[in-house]
């Protein structure tokens, strides 16, 4: 019953049958079930990287968990990181094992997003990463096209790469990587990438990093570099129906929506599958032509801020 407490491989579990949050049409308790089911392939995309959770508790907005709380159990595993935006330490869970994920459930954790790399090596980004995101009202299916212009500019380059629904309204796009490339080379080979594929077709692609110079086009964005984190394959998200990041054949992306994904009909649609394995090419050398041309786009979010200031200053000139 409600409120009373339940354990799973010696983890207390807690008010089950609450609704997850608002608009939900879940409960906790298919949270947990989802998370214990799904534990295999899970964990292999959370495995010894430093892991960031989303958690919505009751009454109160959701946000994004990264250092662990005091009363995180002892055989929660962790690694230690040194933040240096705030100067101090950070102490991170590992998605390892499925007592963690049982334990993140109960926290009320819906969105499990890991670290580009792995804790023992912080500066080496396993995937080249691109986040295809439409535009307001636009649909998914002018992300399915934005995604094949990313794929021909990756073929183009020798390259290919897997997708996932990103389990929200667009798409993502990995390309394991081989050898040890630098963080500045794999972040130069995202803007190359995102700027060939807005070639192939800028009326329906952009690589605007300012919302309002988009003009209803797909975001090709190539910023999920360096420290930041994206959802992984197969993480719930804080939407309406708890859809999840769901990994798809490329001859898969017209027949589907992101929805049709969630935490109550993922593990029935799996099987014993696990397409994110099974559709990760073999690791790649970086295109040295992509590295190249990278270097000569400057960094977003960068040229976004001096373009704000730019526009700011411009707008006050204009009203002085």
């Amino acid at each position: 019953m409600d409120g009373m407490a339940d354990e799973r491989d010696g983890v207390p579990l807690t008010n089950l049958d609450q609704e997850l949050f608002p608009g939900a049409g879940a409960t906790k308790r298919d949270l947990i079930d989802y998370l214990d089911v799904l534990a295999d392939r899970l964990i292999p995309v959370l495995r010894d990287r430093p892991l960031s959770v989303i958690r919505v508790l009751r009454g109160q907005d959701r946000f994004m968990q990264k250092n662990l709380p005091k009363y995180t159990p002892d055989w929660v595993p962790r690694t230690t990181v040194w933040a240096e935006a705030s100067k101090r330490e950070v102490i991170y869970a590992l998605g390892n094992d499925r007592r963690t994920l049982l334990w993140f459930g109960n926290q009320r954790a819906v969105e499990f997003h890991p670290a580009l790399a792995l804790a023992a090596t912080p500066h080496r980004q396993t995937h080249l990463i691109m986040d295809l995101d439409p535009p307001e009202g636009g649909g998914f299916a002018v992300a399915v096209s934005a995604a094949r212009l990313v794929r021909q500019a990756l073929a183009d380059a020798g390259m290919s790469g897997a997708v996932k629904t990103s389990g929200s309204k667009g798409l993502h796009v990995f390309v394991p990587l081989a050898g040890d490339p630098a963080p500045e080379d794999v972040a130069a080979a995202q803007r190359a990438v995102a700027a060939r594929a807005e070639r192939i077709d800028p009326e329906l692609a952009t690589t605007a990093f300012i919302r309002e110079d988009r003009n209803g086009k797909v975001f090709l964005d190539a910023t999920r570099a360096g420290g930041a984190t994206v959802a992984a394959a197969y993480s719930p998200r804080i939407r309406p129906g708890v859809p999840v990041s769901f990994p798809l054949g490329w001859d898969d992306l017209d027949d589907v929506t992101p929805g049709d994904f969630t935490i109550l009909n993922a593990a029935e649609l799996l099987g014993d599958r696990d397409p994110w394995v099974a559709g990760m090419p073999a690791a790649q050398e970086l295109s040295a032509g992509l590295i190249e041309e990278g270097h000569t786009i400057p960094v977003a979010r960068v040229q976004a801020m001096h373009e704000g200031k730019r526009r700011a200053k411009a707008k006050r000139d204009a009203e002085g």
